[in-house]
Protein backbone atom coordinates (compact mmCIF):
# COMPACT_ATOMS: atom_id res chain seq x y z
CA UNK A 1 0.00 0.00 0.00
CA UNK A 2 2.61 2.15 0.79
CA UNK A 3 5.23 1.09 -2.21
CA UNK A 4 6.03 3.97 -5.38
CA UNK A 5 5.37 2.64 -8.63
CA UNK A 6 6.25 3.92 -11.49
CA UNK A 7 5.72 7.83 -12.58
CA UNK A 8 3.93 6.46 -15.95
CA UNK A 9 1.99 3.52 -14.32
CA UNK A 10 1.15 5.87 -11.70
CA UNK A 11 -0.60 7.99 -13.65
CA UNK A 12 -2.38 5.75 -15.56
CA UNK A 13 -4.01 4.00 -12.79
CA UNK A 14 -4.78 7.50 -11.27
CA UNK A 15 -6.36 8.07 -14.67
CA UNK A 16 -8.81 4.79 -13.94
CA UNK A 17 -9.68 5.85 -11.19
CA UNK A 18 -10.92 9.16 -12.56
CA UNK A 19 -13.04 7.33 -15.05
CA UNK A 20 -14.75 5.81 -12.93
CA UNK A 21 -15.43 8.49 -9.99
CA UNK A 22 -15.89 11.39 -12.68
CA UNK A 23 -20.26 10.65 -13.21
CA UNK A 24 -20.70 11.12 -9.62
CA UNK A 25 -19.22 14.89 -9.78
CA UNK A 26 -21.13 15.71 -12.58
CA UNK A 27 -24.17 14.24 -11.55
CA UNK A 28 -23.77 16.20 -8.69
CA UNK A 29 -22.96 19.54 -10.32
CA UNK A 30 -26.07 18.96 -13.00
CA UNK A 31 -28.76 17.89 -10.22
CA UNK A 32 -27.39 21.38 -8.66
CA UNK A 33 -27.64 23.17 -11.59
CA UNK A 34 -30.89 21.98 -13.11
CA UNK A 35 -32.86 22.33 -9.37
CA UNK A 36 -31.33 25.34 -8.60
CA UNK A 37 -31.80 26.67 -12.31
CA UNK A 38 -28.28 28.15 -12.72
CA UNK A 39 -26.45 29.30 -15.86
CA UNK A 40 -24.01 27.38 -17.99
CA UNK A 41 -21.40 29.93 -16.73
CA UNK A 42 -22.06 28.82 -13.13
CA UNK A 43 -22.52 25.63 -13.84
CA UNK A 44 -19.12 25.24 -15.47
CA UNK A 45 -17.69 26.56 -12.67
CA UNK A 46 -19.03 24.79 -9.46
CA UNK A 47 -17.77 21.55 -12.47
CA UNK A 48 -13.85 23.46 -12.08
CA UNK A 49 -14.86 23.33 -8.14
CA UNK A 50 -15.94 19.90 -7.63
CA UNK A 51 -12.73 18.50 -9.41
CA UNK A 52 -10.54 20.70 -7.89
CA UNK A 53 -12.14 19.98 -4.45
CA UNK A 54 -11.91 16.37 -5.03
CA UNK A 55 -8.71 16.32 -5.76
CA UNK A 56 -7.30 18.34 -2.87
CA UNK A 57 -9.26 15.97 -0.79
CA UNK A 58 -8.19 12.83 -2.22
CA UNK A 59 -4.70 13.96 -2.05
CA UNK A 60 -5.42 14.59 1.72
CA UNK A 61 -6.77 11.02 2.59
CA UNK A 62 -4.13 9.58 0.54
CA UNK A 63 -0.94 11.00 1.86
CA UNK A 64 -1.96 11.81 5.47
CA UNK A 65 -0.50 15.55 6.05
CA UNK A 66 -0.29 15.61 9.83
CA UNK A 67 -3.35 14.95 11.41
CA UNK A 68 -5.37 14.75 8.25
CA UNK A 69 -6.23 11.89 6.26
CA UNK A 70 -5.57 7.56 7.42
CA UNK A 71 -2.94 7.34 4.34
CA UNK A 72 -5.55 5.02 2.68
CA UNK A 73 -6.50 5.03 -1.25
CA UNK A 74 -9.35 7.14 -0.80
CA UNK A 75 -11.05 9.14 -3.13
CA UNK A 76 -13.13 11.97 -2.20
CA UNK A 77 -16.28 13.06 -4.01
CA UNK A 78 -19.45 15.77 -3.68
CA UNK A 79 -22.77 14.22 -3.86
CA UNK A 80 -24.98 11.64 -1.99
CA UNK A 81 -27.24 13.01 1.21
CA UNK A 82 -25.48 16.23 1.39
CA UNK A 83 -26.30 17.06 -2.00
CA UNK A 84 -29.92 16.47 -1.10
CA UNK A 85 -29.68 18.60 2.09
CA UNK A 86 -27.97 21.44 0.20
CA UNK A 87 -30.45 21.40 -2.49
CA UNK A 88 -32.91 21.60 0.55
CA UNK A 89 -31.47 24.44 2.29
CA UNK A 90 -31.14 26.18 -0.92
CA UNK A 91 -34.70 26.19 -1.90
CA UNK A 92 -35.79 27.20 1.40
CA UNK A 93 -33.58 29.95 2.41
CA UNK A 94 -30.95 30.93 -0.51
CA UNK A 95 -27.50 29.79 -1.64
CA UNK A 96 -25.73 32.07 0.79
CA UNK A 97 -27.58 29.79 3.47
CA UNK A 98 -26.84 26.48 2.13
CA UNK A 99 -23.09 27.71 1.41
CA UNK A 100 -23.31 28.96 5.17
CA UNK A 101 -24.78 25.67 6.48
CA UNK A 102 -21.92 23.86 4.72
CA UNK A 103 -19.36 25.69 6.46
CA UNK A 104 -20.88 25.39 9.95
CA UNK A 105 -21.26 21.65 9.47
CA UNK A 106 -17.86 21.21 8.59
CA UNK A 107 -16.68 23.41 11.64
CA UNK A 108 -19.34 21.54 14.11
CA UNK A 109 -17.59 18.36 12.71
CA UNK A 110 -13.95 19.54 14.48
CA UNK A 111 -16.01 20.31 17.44
CA UNK A 112 -17.78 17.09 18.31
CA UNK A 113 -15.44 15.11 17.09
CA UNK A 114 -13.89 13.87 20.39
CA UNK A 115 -17.33 12.98 21.60
CA UNK A 116 -18.13 10.67 18.45
CA UNK A 117 -16.45 7.59 19.98
CA UNK A 118 -19.35 7.93 22.20
CA UNK A 119 -21.81 8.06 19.83
CA UNK A 120 -20.89 5.80 17.39
CA UNK A 121 -22.67 3.22 19.54
CA UNK A 122 -25.84 4.64 18.84
CA UNK A 123 -25.46 3.91 14.92
CA UNK A 124 -24.94 0.48 14.31
CA UNK A 125 -26.13 -1.13 11.17
CA UNK A 126 -29.86 -0.63 11.60
CA UNK A 127 -29.50 2.78 12.21
CA UNK A 128 -27.30 3.26 9.17
CA UNK A 129 -28.97 0.85 6.54
CA UNK A 130 -32.30 2.57 6.99
CA UNK A 131 -30.67 6.29 6.65
CA UNK A 132 -28.88 5.26 3.32
CA UNK A 133 -32.16 3.35 2.16
CA UNK A 134 -33.89 6.52 2.35
CA UNK A 135 -31.07 8.68 0.21
CA UNK A 136 -31.07 6.44 -2.13
CA UNK A 137 -34.75 6.61 -2.78
CA UNK A 138 -34.75 10.33 -2.70
CA UNK A 139 -31.63 10.52 -4.98
CA UNK A 140 -33.45 8.23 -7.75
CA UNK A 141 -35.95 10.55 -6.85
CA UNK A 142 -34.10 14.04 -7.77
CA UNK A 143 -32.09 11.81 -10.75
CA UNK A 144 -35.30 11.35 -12.52
CA UNK A 145 -36.98 14.62 -12.60
CA UNK A 146 -33.62 15.42 -14.75
CA UNK A 147 -35.01 12.97 -17.17
CA UNK A 148 -38.77 14.17 -17.06
CA UNK A 149 -38.35 17.84 -15.78
CA UNK A 150 -40.65 19.27 -13.02
CA UNK A 151 -44.72 18.53 -13.28
CA UNK A 152 -46.54 21.32 -14.73
CA UNK A 153 -43.46 22.74 -16.90
CA UNK A 154 -43.89 22.77 -20.42
CA UNK A 155 -42.18 19.55 -21.84
CA UNK A 156 -42.52 17.40 -18.56
CA UNK A 157 -41.76 13.77 -19.10
CA UNK A 158 -41.69 13.93 -23.11
CA UNK A 159 -40.95 11.09 -24.90
CA UNK A 160 -37.72 12.15 -26.51
CA UNK A 161 -36.10 12.99 -22.73
CA UNK A 162 -37.24 9.37 -21.79
CA UNK A 163 -36.03 7.55 -24.74
CA UNK A 164 -32.28 9.20 -24.31
CA UNK A 165 -32.80 8.52 -20.47
CA UNK A 166 -33.54 4.45 -21.53
CA UNK A 167 -31.16 4.24 -24.22
CA UNK A 168 -28.11 5.87 -21.69
CA UNK A 169 -29.41 2.35 -18.97
CA UNK A 170 -29.40 0.57 -21.71
CA UNK A 171 -25.90 0.73 -22.84
CA UNK A 172 -24.70 0.67 -19.33
CA UNK A 173 -26.74 -2.61 -18.83
CA UNK A 174 -24.81 -3.52 -22.20
CA UNK A 175 -21.27 -2.69 -21.73
CA UNK A 176 -21.57 -4.01 -17.97
CA UNK A 177 -22.66 -7.17 -19.19
CA UNK A 178 -20.11 -7.42 -22.24
CA UNK A 179 -17.31 -6.20 -20.27
CA UNK A 180 -15.33 -8.14 -17.75
CA UNK A 181 -12.43 -6.56 -15.20
CA UNK A 182 -11.62 -2.73 -15.65
CA UNK A 183 -14.21 -2.09 -18.49
CA UNK A 184 -16.71 -3.32 -16.35
CA UNK A 185 -15.27 -0.69 -13.69
CA UNK A 186 -16.06 2.24 -16.53
CA UNK A 187 -19.60 0.56 -17.90
CA UNK A 188 -21.58 3.84 -16.41
CA UNK A 189 -18.99 6.77 -17.69
CA UNK A 190 -19.05 4.66 -20.74
CA UNK A 191 -23.01 4.73 -21.02
CA UNK A 192 -22.99 8.30 -20.31
CA UNK A 193 -20.60 9.24 -23.57
CA UNK A 194 -22.75 6.34 -25.41
CA UNK A 195 -25.85 8.62 -24.34
CA UNK A 196 -23.69 11.53 -25.30
CA UNK A 197 -23.00 10.24 -28.88
CA UNK A 198 -26.33 9.39 -29.16
CA UNK A 199 -28.22 12.55 -28.32
CA UNK A 200 -25.72 14.32 -30.59
CA UNK A 201 -26.26 11.98 -33.41
CA UNK A 202 -30.43 12.26 -33.38
CA UNK A 203 -30.94 15.27 -31.36
CA UNK A 204 -27.54 17.54 -31.95
CA UNK A 205 -25.75 19.42 -29.18
CA UNK A 206 -25.01 23.21 -28.47
CA UNK A 207 -21.29 23.05 -29.10
CA UNK A 208 -20.62 26.49 -29.10
CA UNK A 209 -20.10 27.62 -25.56
CA UNK A 210 -17.13 24.79 -25.85
CA UNK A 211 -14.80 26.95 -27.40
CA UNK A 212 -15.72 30.22 -25.65
CA UNK A 213 -12.92 31.47 -22.86
CA UNK A 214 -9.89 30.25 -22.59
CA UNK A 215 -7.83 27.44 -21.98
CA UNK A 216 -7.54 27.70 -18.11
CA UNK A 217 -10.33 28.32 -15.75
CA UNK A 218 -10.13 29.33 -11.86
CA UNK A 219 -13.19 28.47 -9.53
CA UNK A 220 -14.74 31.26 -8.24
CA UNK A 221 -14.51 32.24 -4.42
CA UNK A 222 -18.00 32.03 -2.89
CA UNK A 223 -19.97 32.16 -6.33
CA UNK A 224 -22.85 32.66 -4.68
CA UNK A 225 -21.83 35.43 -2.30
CA UNK A 226 -21.39 36.18 0.89
CA UNK A 227 -22.08 33.46 3.11
CA UNK A 228 -25.17 33.84 5.84
CA UNK A 229 -25.04 31.37 8.66
CA UNK A 230 -28.70 30.15 10.11
CA UNK A 231 -27.80 27.47 12.75
CA UNK A 232 -31.49 26.12 12.40
CA UNK A 233 -31.25 25.78 8.62
CA UNK A 234 -27.74 24.37 9.30
CA UNK A 235 -29.15 21.84 11.61
CA UNK A 236 -30.36 19.08 9.15
CA UNK A 237 -26.99 18.79 7.63
CA UNK A 238 -25.04 18.74 11.54
CA UNK A 239 -27.30 15.79 11.90
CA UNK A 240 -26.33 14.20 8.97
CA UNK A 241 -22.85 15.01 9.95
CA UNK A 242 -23.16 12.85 13.24
CA UNK A 243 -24.10 10.18 10.70
CA UNK A 244 -21.36 10.29 8.47
CA UNK A 245 -18.31 10.16 10.52
CA UNK A 246 -20.27 6.76 11.36
CA UNK A 247 -20.33 5.72 7.96
CA UNK A 248 -16.33 6.99 7.42
CA UNK A 249 -15.66 4.54 10.39
CA UNK A 250 -17.01 1.85 7.58
CA UNK A 251 -15.33 2.79 5.08
CA UNK A 252 -11.65 3.05 6.58
CA UNK A 253 -12.25 -0.09 8.06
CA UNK A 254 -13.32 -1.53 4.57
CA UNK A 255 -10.55 -0.19 2.76
CA UNK A 256 -8.09 -0.83 5.18
CA UNK A 257 -9.31 -4.29 4.74
CA UNK A 258 -8.95 -4.26 1.20
CA UNK A 259 -5.13 -3.02 0.67
CA UNK A 260 -4.33 -5.74 4.02
CA UNK A 261 -3.27 -2.38 6.56
CA UNK A 262 -4.10 -3.37 10.14
CA UNK A 263 -4.91 0.13 11.62
CA UNK A 264 -5.90 1.56 14.66
CA UNK A 265 -9.38 2.71 14.71
CA UNK A 266 -9.15 5.12 17.06
CA UNK A 267 -6.35 7.11 15.00
CA UNK A 268 -7.21 6.34 11.43
CA UNK A 269 -10.94 7.15 11.86
CA UNK A 270 -10.77 10.44 13.10
CA UNK A 271 -7.89 11.49 10.66
CA UNK A 272 -10.62 10.34 7.72
CA UNK A 273 -13.60 12.66 9.67
CA UNK A 274 -10.69 15.38 9.40
CA UNK A 275 -9.91 14.91 5.96
CA UNK A 276 -13.39 15.07 5.33
CA UNK A 277 -14.32 18.28 7.71
CA UNK A 278 -10.91 20.34 5.74
CA UNK A 279 -12.35 18.91 2.37
CA UNK A 280 -15.59 20.34 2.97
CA UNK A 281 -14.83 23.41 4.52
CA UNK A 282 -12.75 24.37 1.11
CA UNK A 283 -15.49 22.97 -1.22
CA UNK A 284 -18.13 24.99 0.64
CA UNK A 285 -15.86 28.02 0.06
CA UNK A 286 -16.02 27.52 -3.77
CA UNK A 287 -19.84 26.72 -3.72
CA UNK A 288 -20.29 22.80 -2.90
CA UNK A 289 -22.38 20.93 -0.77
CA UNK A 290 -20.53 18.75 2.07
CA UNK A 291 -17.61 16.33 0.31
CA UNK A 292 -17.19 12.89 1.22
CA UNK A 293 -14.85 9.78 1.11
CA UNK A 294 -16.05 7.52 -1.41
CA UNK A 295 -15.81 4.19 -1.57
CA UNK A 296 -16.39 2.78 -4.97
CA UNK A 297 -12.62 3.26 -5.27
CA UNK A 298 -12.58 -0.11 -2.92
CA UNK A 299 -13.82 -2.00 -5.72
CA UNK A 300 -11.85 -0.89 -8.17
CA UNK A 301 -8.26 -1.44 -5.63
CA UNK A 302 -9.90 -5.35 -5.35
CA UNK A 303 -10.12 -5.69 -9.02
CA UNK A 304 -6.94 -4.81 -10.06
CA UNK A 305 -4.67 -5.26 -7.42
CA UNK A 306 -3.21 -2.40 -7.28
CA UNK A 307 -3.27 -1.25 -3.46
CA UNK A 308 -0.77 1.69 -3.56
CA UNK A 309 -1.83 5.35 -1.79
CA UNK A 310 -0.05 6.91 -4.20
CA UNK A 311 -2.56 5.87 -7.15
CA UNK A 312 -5.23 7.70 -5.83
CA UNK A 313 -2.98 10.45 -5.20
CA UNK A 314 -2.05 10.51 -8.84
CA UNK A 315 -6.00 11.00 -9.11
CA UNK A 316 -5.87 13.58 -6.88
CA UNK A 317 -3.45 15.44 -9.32
CA UNK A 318 -5.23 14.42 -12.53
CA UNK A 319 -8.35 15.99 -10.77
CA UNK A 320 -7.09 18.93 -10.00
CA UNK A 321 -5.40 19.30 -13.20
CA UNK A 322 -9.70 18.85 -14.74
CA UNK A 323 -10.69 21.72 -12.41
CA UNK A 324 -8.20 23.99 -14.02
CA UNK A 325 -8.68 23.10 -17.41
CA UNK A 326 -11.64 25.17 -18.61
CA UNK A 327 -12.46 23.29 -22.39
CA UNK A 328 -12.90 20.14 -20.52
CA UNK A 329 -15.24 21.26 -18.07
CA UNK A 330 -17.59 23.39 -20.57
CA UNK A 331 -17.21 19.68 -23.08
CA UNK A 332 -19.26 17.85 -20.07
CA UNK A 333 -21.70 21.01 -19.39
CA UNK A 334 -23.16 20.00 -22.75
CA UNK A 335 -23.91 16.70 -22.18
CA UNK A 336 -27.89 16.52 -22.01
CA UNK A 337 -29.78 16.74 -18.29
CA UNK A 338 -31.58 13.27 -19.88
CA UNK A 339 -28.44 11.90 -20.17
CA UNK A 340 -27.24 12.83 -17.06
CA UNK A 341 -30.10 11.64 -15.61
CA UNK A 342 -30.58 7.71 -16.43
CA UNK A 343 -26.51 8.02 -15.66
CA UNK A 344 -27.73 8.99 -12.31
CA UNK A 345 -30.93 6.78 -11.90
CA UNK A 346 -28.21 4.11 -12.14
CA UNK A 347 -25.29 5.41 -9.62
CA UNK A 348 -27.73 6.62 -7.00
CA UNK A 349 -29.84 3.41 -7.21
CA UNK A 350 -26.68 1.54 -5.92
CA UNK A 351 -27.19 3.56 -3.12
CA UNK A 352 -30.34 1.90 -2.19
CA UNK A 353 -28.76 -1.40 -2.51
CA UNK A 354 -26.25 -0.67 0.09
CA UNK A 355 -28.35 0.56 2.42
CA UNK A 356 -30.09 -2.57 1.87
CA UNK A 357 -27.48 -4.96 2.27
CA UNK A 358 -26.23 -3.15 5.52
CA UNK A 359 -29.50 -3.46 6.95
CA UNK A 360 -28.98 -7.50 5.96
CA UNK A 361 -26.51 -7.02 8.76
CA UNK A 362 -29.03 -6.03 10.93
CA UNK A 363 -31.10 -8.51 13.26
CA UNK A 364 -34.45 -7.54 11.33
CA UNK A 365 -35.75 -10.89 12.31
CA UNK A 366 -36.10 -9.16 15.85
CA UNK A 367 -39.89 -7.52 16.34
CA UNK A 368 -38.01 -4.52 17.78
CA UNK A 369 -35.60 -3.98 14.79
CA UNK A 370 -38.26 -4.47 12.76
CA UNK A 371 -40.21 -1.86 14.03
CA UNK A 372 -37.70 0.92 13.97
CA UNK A 373 -37.03 0.34 10.50
CA UNK A 374 -40.61 0.36 9.21
CA UNK A 375 -41.44 3.98 11.34
CA UNK A 376 -38.09 5.33 10.84
CA UNK A 377 -38.57 4.29 6.53
CA UNK A 378 -42.07 5.62 6.76
CA UNK A 379 -41.46 8.94 8.13
CA UNK A 380 -38.21 9.15 6.08
CA UNK A 381 -40.02 8.41 2.67
CA UNK A 382 -42.92 10.53 3.75
CA UNK A 383 -41.63 13.59 2.34
CA UNK A 384 -40.14 12.20 -0.33
CA UNK A 385 -43.38 10.60 -1.60
CA UNK A 386 -45.58 13.47 -0.54
CA UNK A 387 -43.52 16.97 -1.36
CA UNK A 388 -46.07 19.06 0.03
CA UNK A 389 -46.72 17.49 3.26
CA UNK A 390 -45.55 19.70 5.80
CA UNK A 391 -46.05 22.71 3.53
CA UNK A 392 -48.86 23.99 6.28
CA UNK A 393 -46.14 24.36 9.20
CA UNK A 394 -43.87 27.37 9.68
CA UNK A 395 -40.42 27.72 7.47
CA UNK A 396 -38.16 26.35 10.61
CA UNK A 397 -40.05 23.15 11.58
CA UNK A 398 -40.53 22.86 7.76
CA UNK A 399 -37.21 22.30 6.68
CA UNK A 400 -36.39 20.11 9.31
CA UNK A 401 -38.94 17.89 8.70
CA UNK A 402 -38.68 18.29 4.47
CA UNK A 403 -35.49 16.31 4.78
CA UNK A 404 -36.47 12.90 4.81
CA UNK A 405 -32.69 11.04 5.36
CA UNK A 406 -32.83 13.67 8.55
CA UNK A 407 -35.69 12.50 9.76
CA UNK A 408 -35.18 9.53 9.01
CA UNK A 409 -31.65 9.24 10.41
CA UNK A 410 -32.98 10.78 13.98
CA UNK A 411 -35.86 8.62 14.14
CA UNK A 412 -34.23 5.21 13.66
CA UNK A 413 -31.58 6.94 16.62
CA UNK A 414 -33.95 7.72 18.61
CA UNK A 415 -35.63 4.51 18.67
CA UNK A 416 -32.80 2.77 19.01
CA UNK A 417 -31.64 4.31 22.06
CA UNK A 418 -35.13 3.48 23.50
CA UNK A 419 -35.21 -0.18 22.68
CA UNK A 420 -31.56 -0.63 23.32
CA UNK A 421 -30.26 1.58 25.39
CA UNK A 422 -32.50 2.79 28.08
CA UNK A 423 -34.11 -0.23 29.30
CA UNK A 424 -32.83 -4.14 29.32
CA UNK A 425 -33.82 -5.86 26.09
CA UNK A 426 -36.96 -8.19 25.78
CA UNK A 427 -36.89 -11.55 24.03
CA UNK A 428 -39.07 -10.43 21.37
CA UNK A 429 -38.77 -13.48 18.37
CA UNK A 430 -41.59 -14.55 17.10
CA UNK A 431 -43.41 -17.03 19.82
CA UNK A 432 -40.57 -16.44 22.58
CA UNK A 433 -42.93 -14.79 25.36
CA UNK A 434 -40.00 -12.15 28.33
CA UNK A 435 -39.67 -15.23 31.73
CA UNK A 436 -40.78 -13.88 34.40
CA UNK A 437 -38.44 -14.11 37.42
CA UNK A 438 -39.51 -16.57 40.34
CA UNK A 439 -41.49 -15.72 42.89
CA UNK A 440 -39.26 -15.14 46.58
Amino acid sequence: MDESRPLGKIILFGLQHVLVMAATPISAVFLMSATLHLSPGLTVDLLSAAFLASGIGSLIQSLGPWKFGPRLPFVMLPGGAPLVLFLAIAAQHGLRTATGAVLLTAVFTFVVLPLFARLLRFFPPLVIGTMIVIVGVNLVKVGALLVTGRPGEPGFAAPSHLALAFATIGCTVAFYRLFTGVLRQLAVMLGLIAGTVLALVLYGLDLGRVTEGGLVGVPHFLPFGTPQFDLLAALPLMLYSVASMAEATGQTVINAEAVGKDIDRRTAVPRTVRGDAATSLLGGLFGLPLMVTSGENVGIVRVTGVRSRFVTAAAGVVLIALGFLAPVARAISVIPPAVIGGTAIVVFAVVTVLGVQMLGRAELNRHADTFICAVALGLGLLPILVPDVYSGFPSPVRILLESGVAVGAFVAAVLNVLFHHLRPRRADAPGIRPQRAPSP
